[in-house]
């Protein structure tokens, strides 16, 4: 009996862990729009807000729809994982922590290609761009590393992202400067 009070404990903790995780990255969106805004001329701040903002908002839209179940859905040969939509059906047995966290960092791979292409993109073709980038890119890469995919079972580890989020996020940036 106490380990199974132990094992619960354990459980909650870590959700509360992951859940402080998420809320720091979630203030990153806020610090990488006031880096954005200072790195921008003055007539292109509100765009370049807007842009940040809509990184969060459409990125959750296509996330809960699409990119969740790619990143942590069940395990298609190593590749991505299958979509689901267990958000809808399982709200009981759902990690909701999980989801959190992964949507936050999700958000912020966006994020970085918005300020490398700050001034450069209209904002209708940035919020497409951010959309591909939350409900494709971002969730199959990152199943690779943290969904049981293929780079993960070679072995391969990924410290506070800096492959999953950082590395993609500059490499979608540089495809989206055309090189």
């Amino acid at each position: 009996m106490n380990n199974e009070i132990l094992t619960a404990v354990n459980s909650q903790l870590f959700a509360v862990w992951f859940l402080i995780g998420a809320a720091l990255v979630f203030w990153m969106q806020a610090g990488f729009a006031m880096v954005e805004a200072g790195f921008t001329r003055a007539k292109n701040t509100g765009n370049i807000l807007m842009k940040n903002l809509m990184d969060f908002c459409i990125g959750t839209i296509v996330f809960i729809f699409l990119g969740f179940g790619l990143l942590l859905g069940e395990d298609l040969f190593g590749f991505m994982g299958k979509p689901g939509f267990d958000i809808f059906t399982s709200y009981e047995s759902f990690d909701w922590s999980n989801f959190v966290f992964n949507l936050v960092f999700c958000a912020t791979t966006a994020t970085i290609v918005s300020g490398a292409m700050a001034e450069r993109t209209r904002f209708i073709s940035y919020c497409i761009y951010s959309a591909v980038i939350s409900a494709v890119i971002y969730p199959i890469e990152a199943h690779w590393i943290w969904g049981g995919g293929w780079l993960s079972r070679l072995g391969f580890h990924d410290f506070a992202g800096s492959c999953a989020i950082h590395m993609v996020g500059g490499f979608t940036a540089l495809i989206g400067h055309g090189f």
